[in-house]
C-alpha cells in the first residue's frame, strides 16, 4: 500500500537525490574535459529564466533535475579525449555510489541510511544507463555506444547530426532567443490586457450615459 511515508520518499527522491545524481553526473563531463583543455565549459542547473551565472554555473528557474554540461572546444582533441569525457558521468556516478555505498557497509551514515540508498539506486541507475550501449528515444546513441563506436570504429557513426554534448556558445544563443520571444509575448498579452481593461471602462461610461447603474 503507497502511503504517506512512501509519498514523502517519493517527493525526497524527485527534489532532492535526482538533482544531486544528474548534478554529479553532468559535473563528471567537466571533470575528465578539463584535463583535456576544454574552452568555455559550463553547468546548466534547471531550465527556463536564469536566476544567476557564476563562473561556469548557470542557474536557471525551474526544476533542477534538467541539467546539462556544454563546451566550445578541446585544446588536446583525439579519440582518447572524447573516450574519457564520455566515462566522465559514469565514473562520477559509479564512484559517489561505490563510496557511500561501502561506509554504510562500515556502519556509517547509518541516521540516513534509507536516504543514501536511494541514492545509491539512483546513481547505478544512471551508471546503467549510460555505461550499457543503446540508441536512445530521441535517435542519439547513449555514453556507452559513443564510447563503443569509437573504441570500434574511431568515429561516432549514427545518422543523428546533433551534437552530443551542446557548445556553450549555441546554448546561450539560444537562451537569449528563447527569452527574447517570451519577452515578446509577454508585451503583447501586457498590451493585450491593457486594451481590455480600457474597453471595459469605454463600455463603463456608454452605459453611464443611457443612465444605467454599473458596479465599479
Amino acid at each position: 500500500m503507497f502511503g504517506l511515508r512512501d509519498l514523502v520518499a517519493l517527493i525526497t527522491s524527485a527534489f532532492i537525490i535526482l538533482p544531486v545524481v544528474i548534478f554529479l553526473r553532468e559535473s563528471g563531463y567537466f571533470i575528465v574535459s578539463g584535463i583535456f583543455g576544454v574552452k568555455n565549459p559550463r553547468l546548466t542547473i534547471g531550465s527556463g529564466p536564469r536566476i544567476f551565472k557564476f563562473g561556469i554555473f548557470d542557474v536557471r528557474k525551474y526544476y533542477h533535475v534538467y541539467s546539462w554540461f556544454s563546451y566550445d572546444s578541446l585544446k588536446r582533441k583525439n579519440n582518447f579525449a572524447y573516450i574519457c569525457i564520455y566515462l566522465g558521468p559514469i565514473l562520477a556516478n559509479l564512484t559517489f555510489a561505490v563510496t557511500i555505498n561501502a561506509l554504510l557497509a562500515n556502519g556509517m551514515l547509518q541516521d540516513y541510511k534509507t536516504f543514501w540508498e536511494r541514492f545509491i539506486f539512483y546513481a547505478f541507475y544512471y551508471v546503467l544507463f549510460d555505461a550499457v550501449p543503446m540508441i536512445t528515444i530521441n535517435g542519439k546513441p547513449n555514453n556507452g555506444m559513443i564510447i563503443y563506436e569509437m573504441l570500434r570504429y574511431g568515429k561516432r557513426t549514427d545518422y543523428n547530426n546533433d551534437p552530443f554534448i551542446p557548445a556553450t556558445s549555441d546554448v546561450e544563443e539560444q537562451y537569449q532567443e528563447d527569452m527574447q520571444l517570451i519577452k515578446e509575448l509577454d508585451e503583447v498579452v501586457e498590451e493585450k490586457e491593457l486594451k481590455n481593461r480600457e474597453d471595459i471602462q469605454n463600455l463603463k461610461k456608454e452605459l453611464k450615459k443611457k443612465g444605467k447603474d454599473v458596479d465599479k
